[in-house]
């Protein structure tokens, strides 16, 4: 028997905090056609039933036709098991009331165990609650004889603070005869040892979605022997992935150094994935090279789907070569030395300083 075990599809997804209008809803349907590539590599793997540990959906608000494309494709592919487990982002339920399930779409219930049997091999899961997380586990109970995969959205932390989330303790599930713990919540790859028999494994999610959401994202597909020991693997899988990089500016370095190590460092990336490069080290305050952000931008923005640039350089601040300076600029760096505050604020006055000693404008 296989297995698709994947979470947090987050389908529906606004994407307004990094995307532009258009590109936002190109992405969003992107995200809505990887349940059909999901599906299509299932069909081409001989794979028995997709597990979805929850989050099907990323709001209440989703547009009807996108809960129906995931019913029609369900219903379109009778020969896999849809199991759905509603995560905290499922608003009211993975489904509405108004849609009729197909037959293959197996859901679970809030409050009580219910399981789903393939001969030898158990699912099991629960809908999580403020009144079943906290003892939900003291009512599981599992055949030793059999192989079971318990499935649960649950986390260590509450995603991005905006929806309720409940955490089972990990440790009331240890010696329960759990031989996969099948979870949801988390949107990175996560695979770690539960007790003596069984593990636990975050699959994260299907796509990323932001810059907090970099690497490689997927699935994890089970491969279940006669013996009914299973074998699991991490199986890459978006679309597009997210990439932050740092690139290293130091004092000596002018725009077409910067420039050479960016290209240094994202050339290697497919110009169909995003990228986030973050400008880090020092700038040399005698020179006072300004980073051109606008012209960087120009110079990678077409070479990948999405390009954002962010500088977080400071200024290296030569205090020695001032001493004896007897310049409005030297009196002014000596006074800055002795302020109590941080090497950080120090670098964003200097900087300041320095440009309004020359008559710049202060970009601010």
């Amino acid at each position: 028997m296989r297995i698709i075990h994947c979470a947090d599809l987050h389908l529906e997804s606004p994407l307004k905090n990094i995307l532009s209008a258009e590109k936002g809803k190109e992405r969003r349907d992107e995200l809505l056609d990887n349940f059909d590539r999901l599906i299509d590599y299932a069909n081409d793997n001989s794979v028995d039933i997709i597990l979805v540990a929850g989050d099907i959906f990323d709001r209440g608000t989703r547009r009807k036709s996108a809960v129906k494309h995931i019913i029609e494709s369900v219903k379109n592919n009778p020969d896999i098991d849809f199991v759905f487990l509603k995560g905290n982002h499922d608003t009211g339920g993975v489904f509405d009331d108004e849609y009729d399930i197909p037959e293959n779409a197996k859901l679970f219930d809030q409050n009580n165990w219910k399981k789903y049997e393939y001969g030898d091999v158990v699912i099991k899961g629960v809908e999580l609650s403020k009144d079943n997380y906290k003892d939900v586990a003291l009512s599981l109970v599992l055949d030793p004889g059999k192989c079971n995969i318990v499935t649960l959205h649950s986390g260590a932390a509450n995603y991005e603070g905006e929806k309720e989330i409940y955490e089972v303790n990990f440790n009331d599930l240890k010696n329960k005869n759990i031989d996969y713990l099948a979870l949801g919540h988390i949107h990175k790859y996560e695979r770690e040892q539960l007790d003596d028999r069984g593990i636990y494994v975050y699959p994260g999610c299907l796509e990323g979605r932001g810059f907090d959401e970099t690497g490689k994202k997927g699935f994890v597909l089970l491969d279940i022997g006669e013996d009914n020991k299973i074998v699991d693997t991490f199986v890459p899988f978006a679309k597009r992935e997210i990439h932050r990089l740092e690139v290293e500016v130091s004092p000596s370095d002018d725009m077409k150094d910067v420039i050479d190590n960016v290209h240094r460092t994202i050339d290697d990336i497919p110009n169909k994935d995003l990228v986030e490069v973050v400008l880090v080290g020092k700038t040399n305050m005698n020179e006072l090279v300004d980073i051109d952000i606008r012209r960087i931008k120009r110079e990678f923005d077409d070479k990948f789907y999405f390009f954002k640039l962010k500088d977080n350089t400071t200024v290296e601040i030569d205090y020695a070569s001032f001493a004896n300076d007897k310049s409005l600029k030297g009196e002014f760096i000596r006074l800055l030395e002795k302020q109590d505050i941080s090497d950080e604020d120090k670098s964003l006055i200097v900087e300041l300083g320095i440009k309004a000693l020359k008559g710049e404008n202060l970009d601010i």
